[in-house]
């Protein structure tokens, strides 16, 4: 499971904003478990979301499909890297450096 955080401003309607830019990036129809959203989509098996305990952070969780064709794991990587831009608020450069920052601590 990953946490990722979420900028200010972008927390305020986090878990209205998780499920729609699932939909939006992914073009799936969403399954809610308890307070977690999930979607299988290409070379994810299982994409797993919710909003962290602090309602600051967004929680994910991923299963990959091993089976799946370069091409399929290109165009399903490039869609979760614009989910996590589009939710968190963060490009992947900022995400990369924030987990760095983290790490290092």
């Amino acid at each position: 499971m990953q946490e990722y955080q979420v900028k200010r401003g972008f927390s305020k309607d986090l878990g209205t904003t998780m499920v729609e830019a699932l939909k939006e990036c992914f073009g799936t129809d969403v399954k809610k478990e308890g307070d977690h959203y999930q979607i299988s989509f290409g070379a994810l098996r299982l994409l797993d979301v919710t909003v962290g305990k602090d309602g600051k952070t967004l929680l994910v969780h991923t299963e990959s499909d091993q089976d799946a064709s370069d091409a399929v794991i290109l165009d399903t990587n490039r869609r979760f890297r614009k989910y996590l831009d589009v939710v968190t608020g963060f490009s992947t450069k900022e995400r990369v450096k924030k987990s760095k920052s983290v790490e290092n601590l």
